[in-house]
């Protein structure tokens, strides 16, 4: 048997309702709690009934899904289950640190929602924009945004598996490199609907406000390394990540260069703890002879519980 990686999801995966199951468990529980009593009866009742639009708002996707995620993260711990590696995609990194016990989930809702209202305040609305593009080499992908440079800032904000990149900046930058990129033979460039040119140099600023409230708390060093999105490498002490999680906000989140270091070190079983099912589909995608498996509803832990005690 190989090794184990927990990894958490990002911005993207949210949907109304999302954790009611977790959350009814007796783990789940402790962990709703604490959301109600940190962020509000407000912020449940959106995560819970929505609107959908309202949930979407950064500041209010972000603290949903990390509660969620470590709803997921509570009911996989109980079994007693012990990752060799931690890894969470932008957002989903400091899912990840709360799991490896660098700092608590009261503190972490708290910092997640600031970082989403200082994402949202440091664009304004309409003058940035993300756009996935498949099915073209990464290097081809930079070449585009370089080209397309002329009309602004952009740049690639997610390497998230082989010929699935993600690009950020200001909209008429980003059209133009959708534009090249397709020219390049790129399949498809699709436009997404987020409220911010995230991951992109536009964010520097958002970043360097998020330092002062990250130096706050007293971070621990995580009971397995994580690694981190910045440059893919593990993060072994609680010094080194304000300013790892200062960067990650402006930078690209190498999640492609993440999963394969992981598969370097033996890592061979994924678990992904929160919403949905997207980093799962991108291990399966990067890694071969691997096993992806998810947590987010009793269905998903009921399979997941069965394969660990299977092989384990």
């Amino acid at each position: 048997m190989g090794k184990l990686a927990c990894i958490f999801p990002g911005q993207g995966s949210q949907y109304v309702g999302m954790g009611q199951e977790l959350f009814a468990t007796p783990w789940g529980k402790e962990v709703f709690q604490i959301g109600k009593e940190t962020l509000g009866e407000e912020f449940i009742r959106i995560l819970e009934e929505g609107p959908e639009e309202e949930l979407r708002r950064t500041s209010n996707t972000q603290p949903a899904i990390l509660l969620t995620s470590i709803a997921a993260w509570r009911v996989v711990e109980e079994e007693g289950i012990k990752p060799d590696y931690f890894a969470g995609h932008s957002l989903g990194e400091y899912s990840a640190y709360v799991a490896a016990g660098s700092l608590s989930l009261k503190e972490a809702l708290l910092i997640v929602r600031k970082r989403g209202e200082l994402m949202e305040e440091a664009a304004p609305e309409g003058q940035g924009a993300m756009a996935a593009i498949l099915g073209l080499e990464a290097e081809k992908v930079e070449e585009a945004c370089n080209n397309a440079q002329s009309e602004g800032i952009v740049g690639i904000a997610n390497y998230n598996s082989t010929g699935q990149v993600v690009i950020s900046g200001e909209s008429q930058a980003v059209e133009k490199a959708c534009t090249i990129a397709k020219e390049f033979g790129a399949r498809r460039a699709i436009p997404l609907a987020v409220s911010g040119p995230f991951h992109s140099p536009l964010m520097v600023k958002a970043g360097e406000s998020l330092r002062s409230y990250l130096e706050e708390i007293s971070w621990q060093n995580p009971r397995s390394p994580i690694i981190a999105n910045v440059d893919a490498q593990e993060i072994k002490e609680g010094r080194a990540i304000v300013d790892s999680l200062v960067k990650q906000v402006s930078s690209g989140v190498l999640w492609e260069q993440s999963l394969r270091y992981l598969g370097a070190q033996g890592v061979d079983t994924f678990i992904e703890l929160g919403p949905g099912k997207v980093l799962s589909g991108l291990v399966r995608k990067t890694l071969l002879k691997v096993t992806a498996l998810n947590c987010e509803d009793f269905s998903s832990r009921k399979k997941l519980l069965a394969y660990l005690k299977e092989s384990r």
